[in-house]
């Protein structure tokens, strides 16, 4: 097949290319993401490969299907990107890499969790410049706190596992509970009991209709004073707007991000020569108690290589036209979300 990427980066292509040599499809990369304003005119393809922030709504659909394309790749685990619903009426199958690297994802919101209670980055910036007073870096055991997890997919399941381990109590909710959660010793709870007791609240569900700013003024209103709140999620799961009060009044102690509402403008590229008009993102970078890091959290020689495999492979399969367990299904369509 022909597979045409976008939103391609150096890395991408290094790894797809290596996976390539075993299923020798025919890779064409472009580093511009797939929006409504990508001239489809000239496009030849039989798949188009694409991440996270780019656009497949009904409109770009359409434009792909009248060009011959027929297979979706995404080379991610979420979907909330896809009309799902226009491209089951277009004809146009669609296929996922749902667990590329859960471990990547869980480590890295440990990393969060650790590095805004020690202040780790602070740390390391005072101690470039000479400063090694211990003023403003306390922090607390983590020991003995209580985590909230939300979502106990692969990701969610691993961090209950991690912060077991470091003997943290956990809430844990989730519409189908996890049997290994529960056996590690989560207690499965509704989210008013868990916002109301967890020290630490980290999100792990996927973005849909139901968890689509779960986490609003509402929600943080039953949260303790000082909660640490870590997103290594999809940027919408938080309503962006409620951060900064939250952050000014001191009921957000700490916020870890990973994923932003609005970081389709933003995350992916170098911008430190422009001047970033995202006026809520700027404003949060200026609170010494956040750490926003650019949707690194899949990022490791060890998920690339599997999303590469996986993508690849998925590819394959639907080209021999054999059932893809990747594919999302028509189960899927009826649990997403209808505009």
């Amino acid at each position: 097949m022909k597979v045409v990427f976008f939103s391609s980066k150096p890395y991408d292509r290094r790894y797809f290319d290596e996976a390539n040599v075993a299923h020798g499809h025919q890779l064409v990369y472009f580093s511009h993401p797939l929006t409504t304003h990508t001239d489809l005119q000239s496009l030849s393809a039989d798949a188009v490969c694409v991440f996270v922030n780019d656009d497949l709504g009904r409109e770009v659909l359409t434009a792909l299907q009248r060009r011959g394309v027929s297979l979706i790749v995404l080379r991610c685990a979420g979907f909330n990107n896809v009309d799902l619903n226009a491209a089951e009426e277009l004809g146009l199958t669609v296929v996922r890499v749902p667990a590329y690297s859960p471990h990547a994802v869980a480590e890295h919101t440990l990393g969060l969790m650790l590095s805004l209670n020690r202040k780790i980055h602070r740390a390391y910036n005072r101690v470039r410049e000479g400063n090694f007073s211990l003023d403003g870096l306390l922090g607390f055991d983590m020991h003995g706190r209580t985590v909230g997890i939300i979502g106990t997919g692969r990701i969610g399941a691993l961090v209950v596992r991690i912060v077991r381990g470091m003997g943290c109590e956990v809430l844990a909710h989730d519409p189908s509970p996890n049997a290994e959660c529960e056996s590690l010793g989560a207690r499965y709870v509704a989210l008013g009991e868990l916002y109301a007791q967890s020290d630490i609240i980290s999100l792990h569900c996927p973005l849909s209709c139901d968890t689509h700013h779960l986490i609003d003024a509402a929600a943080l209103a039953q949260m303790k004073d000082g909660v640490m709140l870590i997103n290594t999620s999809r940027g919408a799961v938080i309503d962006a707007s409620i951060l900064v009060s939250g952050l000014k009044s001191g009921k957000i102690g700490y916020l870890g991000l990973d994923v932003y509402e609005q970081e389709g403008d933003l995350f992916f590229e170098d911008l430190s020569n422009e001047v970033i008009q995202d006026d809520v993102f700027e404003r949060l970078v200026t609170f010494p108690n956040v750490l926003i890091t650019g949707h690194q959290g899949y990022f490791t020689e060890d998920a690339l290589r599997n999303i590469a495999h996986t993508s690849l492979q998925n590819v394959s399969t639907v080209e021999r036209g054999q059932a893809c367990d990747n594919a999302l299904t028509s189960g899927v369509l009826r649990g997403a979300c209808k505009e």
